[in-house]
């Protein structure tokens, strides 16, 4: 643990079909963050484009690119102007053929210190993510790069999982064992609008509190960053992503949260309450490792 409290800042944004406009109004974001005193922000999930995935369309892996590439290294020079962490989520072209859901953790230096990879991919009505994406690798001796990791930025050490990655407490507990103190989720969730009147707060606060358990269960921060606003496509009702970012403490508390138009939040965290609630919560102390090992089955039944 650093020690030392950390302010962190999240971004919640709209987007629209202009790639460099989006990443120029998220570098205005980042400023605006930095203004108010945040040391690591972190941008929605595929930040620099609207959410292609509502369809299979081949053109549409054209807006995927290397890590290093041009969106990182332009927001690595902005993070070492302003001192600040950015966690850059966007399309990676790792190779031919091989494309990811990423997440860049550049420093405040500039330095690009990793990159997280989506472990868990979806594949729902307008969610066609198993087209586009490969999951990430997990972590093995031959490749201990891979899998869930944390990063140890200026600031603090920080983990960052994706979306879909949110539902899986398997996800957050190894994230938090390896030593993060937040756990960032850049998200870009949203609804159906045909079900939105009968099933749209269930959805936001089935969310919400899948994450703040995790936040509870590990005795870490949790930040969420969504984007908003109704992106359309051809032959659907497109979708309506519903914003509600947050930042949850320990306890699960909501330190801020967004509505669901665009919108920067700020907030301060302490290393101390993480300590204090795990002295008052000692889950991770109380934890038998040695019995479940049945967790590596996809199901257990006769």
């Amino acid at each position: 643990m650093s020690g030392k409290p950390f302010t962190v800042g999240i971004v919640q944004e709209k987007v629209t079909d202009d790639v460099a406009a989006n990443v120029d109004r998220a570098i205005a974001r980042i400023r605006e963050a930095a203004s108010r005193g945040a040391q690591i922000v972190c941008l929605q999930e595929l930040f620099n484009a609207p959410y292609f995935c509502k369809s299979q369309q081949v053109e549409r892996f054209d807006l995927a690119e290397a890590v290093p590439g041009p969106t990182t290294e332009r927001l690595a020079a902005v993070a070492k102007e302003l001192a600040v962490v950015i966690v850059v989520p966007l399309f990676e072209r790792q190779a031919p053929g091989v494309y990811r859901n990423s997440a860049a953790v550049i420093d405040a230096d500039g330095e690009l210190l990793g990159v997280y990879r989506k472990m868990h991919i979806p594949d729902d009505p307008l969610y066609n993510e198993k087209f586009y994406f490969t999951p990430g690798d997990a972590q093995t001796p031959s490749s201990p790069s891979g899998g869930f990791a944390v990063w140890k930025t200026r600031y603090a050490t920080i983990g960052v999982l994706i979306c879909w990655d949110q539902w899986y407490p398997e996800a957050a507990r190894i994230t938090a064992l390896l030593g993060a103190e937040i756990i960032f989720y850049p998200t870009a969730i949203g609804w159906h609008p045909s079900e939105k009147d009968e099933f749209g707060e269930a959805q936001v606060q089935a969310w919400q509190t899948a994450q703040r358990a995790h936040a509870i269960a590990n005795g870490v921060y949790v930040a969420s960053p969504n984007r908003c606003g109704h992106e359309d496509e051809p032959g659907t009702n497109g979708l309506e992503f519903f914003g509600h970012s947050f930042i949850a403490d320990p306890f699960g508390r909501m330190l801020v949260e967004a509505g669901t138009e665009p919108e920067v939040l700020v907030a301060e965290c302490d290393p101390k309450v993480i300590e204090s609630t795990r002295r008052s919560w000692p889950f991770l102390r109380d934890r038998r490792i040695d019995a479940y090992g049945q967790i590596l089955n996809r199901y257990i039944g006769r």
